[in-house]
């Protein structure tokens, strides 16, 4: 079974995956697809340095990333080039990733994807599982990861896909507002009914 997690920005998408990680599952982030499919020598790449210029390489060949998050930011029509290079190129790459962990008889497989239903990747996966956060909470981990002040905070939040739009699509959700240690006992249930449907054994029958 092909589990998809997403949720809004600060959620805790990546933090929820790392907990099915640690019981079995096998995940794939799109995040490091989409820095492997900029690498030195991929078609993604040469086309982006195609579109917008020798400039947005480094000296060794790299993708400035800044630089060309800065290109694109208040750039529609810049950002929407960009993304009609790279999702694409992630969406084949993480087919790949996801076909050969389920060939490989990964109990369950997590595709972590901040962009699942917004890039139409929820049809690539069975079920999709939304992590939650309160608005407050957001804000503040937000806040302190990225270094930002509120308005700027809120103008990031309000850039995405609204959390209750994702959650009313979703098969699952985790609420992700309390401690690590809530979070992981809801985490633990979840893979407890996943587990038949994927295969694996129940959690009671793994060794602590």
């Amino acid at each position: 079974m092909i589990l998809g997690i997403t949720g809004g920005i600060a959620s805790g998408k990546t933090t929820v995956a790392q907990a099915f990680q640690a019981l079995g599952a096998v995940v794939v982030c799109a995040d490091v697809l989409a820095r492997e499919i900029v690498c030195p020598g991929t078609k993604a790449l040469q086309e982006i340095a195609e579109c917008f210029g020798c400039q947005v390489l480094r000296e060794d060949g790299t993708l400035n990333r800044q630089l060309m998050a800065e290109m694109v930011f208040n750039d529609d029509q810049a950002r929407m080039a960009l993304n009609g290079i790279t999702h694409p190129a992630i969406a084949a790459l993480a087919r790949t990733r996801l076909r050969e962990a389920e060939q490989g008889g990964a109990p369950l497989v997590i595709y972590d994807a901040p962009l699942l239903y917004e890039v139409g990747a929820d049809r690539e996966v069975d079920k999709v599982l939304v992590v939650k956060v309160g608005a407050e909470v957001q804000l503040a981990r937000l806040m302190a990861r990225d270094g930002i002040n509120r308005q700027q905070a809120l103008a990031r939040v309000a850039a995405q896909m609204p959390q209750e739009e994702k959650v009313a699509r979703a098969d699952f959700v985790i609420d992700n507002s309390g401690s690590a240690k809530e979070t992981q006992v809801q985490v633990r249930s979840l893979m407890e009914r996943l587990s038949p449907a994927a295969g694996a054994p129940k959690l009671s029958e793994i060794a602590e």
